[in-house]
């Protein structure tokens, strides 16, 4: 008896520093992780790959080092995100001028034989500047959104010039979720996001594109401290919206304007640029309600689909493990963010908070891309899917957001519900 006492008495001072951590999330994390390897491996089976290997091991590192940065107070960023934020711009130009190119693109430093991928960590370094940007200023004043704004745009610059829209795209979710959770006037939200929808209907819609202007007109009137100059000026912007598309859509290549147009109609290029989104439909059809079975997807073992062990893995599990497999995915991602939006609201102060709605817009807003661009309802931005698809500094980087989230969870006052 005694001794029982003695082990219980061990364990619970072993686990005393996460005592508060998450467990729920955190084992959500290790699943997926864990469902990425399997899959990676069946989608490579008949290559002779091994990166389902590195998947694991990569997750074992990056789960070592969550729990590390859980147990220590996240509050110490705050006096670190200047430095942080310095080093994320630091990397990205490093990028431009010493980085590896691969299809079309400059995104990664070689070290050893390793590549990292800086504009990964990125992301988490955009999340913690804002979290301290906003948690000293809360975002419902136009100067503190234009100045979150001004910190965000230039990372955000240096990850579209690589060129790689995806990430840039995921820039652009995190800084509005924040900015949200940050008390900024969902009609702000709304105005800057106006412009890319109007150059959008300029050239699909036209009607559509003059009664969207009218109303940013009206919701600028209505949100904005100045009415009058804030309509004229939201009507100008999006008027000049089509152009302004116009000009952005010069500075993609070629491949990047691909993606965006053939994912409407991938016949017209079936050899092509629509090739990933037939083959991908294909797979995931295929699977229909139970699946092929592992590793006895057609589609998935002869290779028809390029890269589908990275951006493309719910293909695979799409055919190999059918609709209750893709239907179970997502209610372990549903699960992660709810415990995220919980984390976020036990939070002890706004900065915890913050952290994890940021990481909450990175994850929500991969895991709607990458599931839509695999069945054709969203163009192909080679945006991963979270702990599921290959990529070493991918994994590194959900698990130390994961981590600072854990911090967040751990040292709250309040308890979870």
């Amino acid at each position: 008896m005694l001794h029982k006492s003695l082990t219980g008495f061990r364990w619970r001072s072993m686990l005393a520093p996460w005592q508060e951590v998450d467990w729920l999330l955190l084992f959500l994390t290790v699943g997926l992780t864990i469902l990425g390897g399997v899959m990676i491996r069946s989608a490579e089976l008949h290559l002779g790959l091994t990166d389902w290997w590195w998947h694991w091991l990569m997750g074992a590192i990056g789960l070592v080092v969550a729990m590390f940065i859980a147990r220590s107070r996240y509050e110490n960023l705050l006096q670190w995100h200047w430095v942080i934020y310095a080093i994320t711009n630091l990397s990205l130009i490093a990028v431009m001028i010493i980085g590896t190119s691969a299809k079309g693109a400059q995104r990664w430093i070689t070290v050893g034989s390793f590549n990292i991928q800086p504009s990964e960590f990125a992301k988490l370094g955009v999340i913690i500047t804002l979290a301290a940007l906003l948690h000293a200023r809360p975002a419902n004043t136009i100067p503190a959104v234009l100045r979150a704004l001004a910190i965000t745009g230039v990372p955000w610059a240096l990850v579209f010039l690589q060129p790689d829209l995806g990430t840039s795209l995921v820039f652009g979710a995190i800084v509005l979720g924040m900015l949200y959770w940050g008390n900024a006037n969902p009609g702000w939200l709304v105005l800057l996001a106006s412009p890319v929808m109007s150059a959008i209907l300029f050239n699909v819609f036209m009607p559509g594109w003059f009664v969207w202007t009218a109303l940013m007109g009206i919701i600028a009137w209505r949100t904005l401290p100045w009415p009058m100059s804030g309509a004229i000026g939201a009507i100008a912007v999006n008027l000049i919206g089509g152009e302004l598309g116009k000009i952005f859509w010069g500075l993609l290549k070629d491949y990047q304007k691909d993606r965006l147009i053939l994912f409407l109609d991938p016949d017209k290029d079936p050899l092509g640029g629509g090739y990933h989104l037939i083959q991908s439909r294909i797979a995931i059809g295929a699977g229909e309600f139970w699946g092929r079975g592992l590793h006895k997807g057609t589609q998935t073992q002869l290779n028809f689909i390029p890269e589908q062990h990275t951006d493309f893995i719910f293909s695979a599990i799409g055919e190999e493990l059918g609709l209750v497999g893709g239907f179970c995915l997502l209610l372990v991602f549903w699960l992660v963010c709810l415990r995220l939006v919980i984390i976020a609201q036990n939070a002890k102060d706004n900065f915890g908070s913050l952290l994890a709605i940021g990481v909450l817009s990175m994850i929500v807003f991969q895991v709607v891309v990458n599931l839509g661009m695999t069945m054709g309802l969203a163009p192909v931005t080679g945006i991963p899917l979270p702990w599921v698809s290959y990529g070493r500094s991918a994994m590194l980087k959900n698990f130390l957001a994961i981590g600072i989230v854990e911090s967040v969870a751990n040292y709250r006052h309040r308890l979870k519900f």
